[in-house]
C-alpha cells in the first residue's frame, strides 16, 4: 500500500513538473485533431461517468450523489458489505436496474462505429471507468473495464467471476432497493441474497466492482497501462480526471508525446495538459470527431 502511495504520489510530481514545462495551448481546431487522428496508428478512447451521465445514468459523485439517506460512496466499500452485505445488494439492484433501462447515446455509438470501421486498419482499445455495460452494448470490442461490470458477480468464497443478467438478481431482490429517504437499511436475510451455485461452494456474491479502498485488477491495469503507454492519440471522454490511478494515465501519455484530446461539458483539472480541448455533450462532439 505505501508502495503504491510513493509511486502516486511520484507520479503526479512529474506531471505538475511536466505541466509546467509543457505550457500546452488547448486548440479546438476539430479539422486538425481529424487530421491528426487520421495518421494515428494507435488510439485510445478513455471513458467516464459524463459519457454515461448522458444516457441516465446518475453519476453518483459529489454533492448530489445520495441513495436514499447515503452518500452512494459509502455503500461502495468492502467495510459496507460486510456490515451490511443487503443493503449493498439493495443499492447495486437500483443501480442495475437503472442502467439495464439506460440506452447507449451517440457518443457511445460513435465510439463502436469507428471501432468497427477502422479497427483492422488502427489498433483501436477502448478504457472505460463506468460499469454500467453500455459501450459493450452499443457494440465496442476491444474493452478494458478498469472498475469492473455491473452485470458481473464475484464469489467471496471461490472468487469465480461470472456474468448475470437477470432482472432481478434474486427474488429477495424483486422490487427493492428503490431511492426513499425514508427507508433506512434493508430486511433481506443475507441467506436469501445471491450465492454461489457450485455445489461445494455456495459462498455470498458480491457484484464485480472495484470498491473504495480497494486495489484494481493488476492484469486489468497492466493492460490499460500498456495501451496508453504506446498510443499515438488519447482522446478523454466525460471523465472528471480526478479518480487515480485513470487520472494519471492521459496526462502521462501527453508527457511523452502522445496527442490527447478531451471531449468534456467543462474543463477538469488536467485540462492544461492536453492539446485539445472540446466542450459540449459527449453524444455532439465525439460523432463529429470520429466521423470520416
Amino acid at each position: 500500500m505505501c508502495i503504491t502511495f510513493i509511486r502516486t504520489f511520484t507520479t503526479r510530481i512529474n506531471l505538475f513538473i511536466a505541466h509546467n514545462n509543457m505550457a500546452i495551448r488547448q486548440s479546438s481546431d476539430m479539422a486538425k485533431f481529424k487530421e491528426t487522428l487520421k495518421a494515428a496508428k494507435e488510439v485510445v478512447i478513455l471513458s467516464g461517468a459524463g459519457i454515461s451521465a448522458e444516457s441516465g445514468i446518475p453519476t453518483f459523485r459529489g454533492a448530489g450523489g445520495f441513495w436514499r439517506k447515503y452518500q452512494a460512496s459509502s455503500l461502495a466499500t468492502p467495510e459496507a458489505f460486510r456490515h451490511s452485505p443487503s443493503l449493498v445488494w439493495e443499492f447495486y439492484h437500483y443501480r442495475r436496474e437503472v442502467a439495464a433501462k439506460a440506452q447507449p447515446n451517440q457518443g457511445h455509438k460513435a465510439i463502436a462505429d469507428y471501432e468497427s470501421r477502422l479497427g483492422s486498419e488502427k489498433k483501436i482499445t477502448v478504457i472505460t471507468q463506468n460499469v454500467d455495460g453500455l459501450h459493450i452494448r452499443a457494440g465496442t470490442k476491444n474493452l478494458i473495464e478498469l472498475h469492473g461490470n455491473l452485470y458481473k458477480t464475484r464469489c467471496t468464497k471461490c472468487k469465480e467471476v461470472l456474468v448475470n443478467n437477470d432482472s432481478p438478481i434474486c427474488e429477495a431482490l424483486a422490487g427493492r432497493g428503490a431511492p426513499d429517504a425514508k427507508v433506512v437499511g434493508s430486511d433481506i436475510p443475507v441467506k436469501s441474497l445471491p450465492h454461489c451455485k457450485k455445489t461445494n461452494c455456495g459462498g455470498l456474491l458480491r457484484p464485480h466492482i472495484v470498491w473504495f479502498g480497494e486495489n484494481l485488477d493488476p492484469a486489468v491495469l497492466d493492460k490499460a497501462e500498456t495501451a496508453m503507454a504506446t498510443c499515438d492519440v488519447c482522446l478523454v471522454v466525460g471523465t472528471s480526471s480526478v479518480v487515480y490511478p485513470a487520472a494519471m494515465f492521459a496526462p502521462q501519455a501527453a508527457t511523452r508525446g502522445a496527442i490527447v484530446a478531451e471531449f468534456n461539458l467543462e474543463p477538469t483539472p488536467a485540462t492544461p495538459d492536453f492539446h485539445y480541448y472540446f466542450e459540449g455533450p459527449c453524444g455532439t462532439t465525439l460523432p463529429k470527431a470520429l466521423a470520416d
